[in-house]
């Protein structure tokens, strides 16, 4: 093996400190941006395991009004119909997943998101929403409103 070569496989000063600087950015880099990616992606989070949840007392939902409440991950709808009739629904818009509400004004549910309408019985009526929203069973017992997903 001539001199030189021998020189030419040895590691340079500059060589190794430039590896170290690189790696070491690297490292800089990687401990900035996996903490704001665990920030943005949100957690996964379990369905309700007993498939029935409160959703209020019929004594704080009058007729012409309605509530939002937990179903498990995801947002869910109570509503009393003018009639006094109680309705139960996914919260969740079927256009693009925002939430819906109950508007007292329009006595309807709507997506303030792209301004979707639904009837009292979950159908679109106005705006983007391609499908009916789900519907939940409601069971009235005493004062509780009790919902769970409809059987079948």
């Amino acid at each position: 093996m001539s001199p030189n070569a021998a020189a030419e496989a040895k590691p340079t000063r500059r060589a190794w400190l430039s590896w170290l600087l690189g790696t070491s950015l690297g490292a800089v880099a990687l401990s900035i941006l996996y903490p704001l990616v665990r920030y943005v992606l949100p957690p996964p989070s379990a369905e309700s395991q007993t498939g029935r949840v409160l959703a209020g007392r019929r004594s704080e939902l009058p007729p012409g009004s309605g509530k939002t409440f937990r179903f498990g991950a995801k947002p869910g709808i109570v509503v009393a119909t003018p009639g006094g009739e109680i309705r139960a629904f996914s919260a969740v818009c079927t256009h693009l997943a925002c939430t819906v509400q109950y508007r007292k004004d329009l006595q309807h549910i709507w997506c303030a998101c792209h301004d979707g309408h639904y009837s009292l019985e979950g159908v679109p009526i106005a705006g983007p929403p391609p499908r009916p929203l789900e519907r939940y069973d409601v069971a009235v017992k005493g004062d509780e409103i009790w919902v769970s997903r409809q059987q079948g």
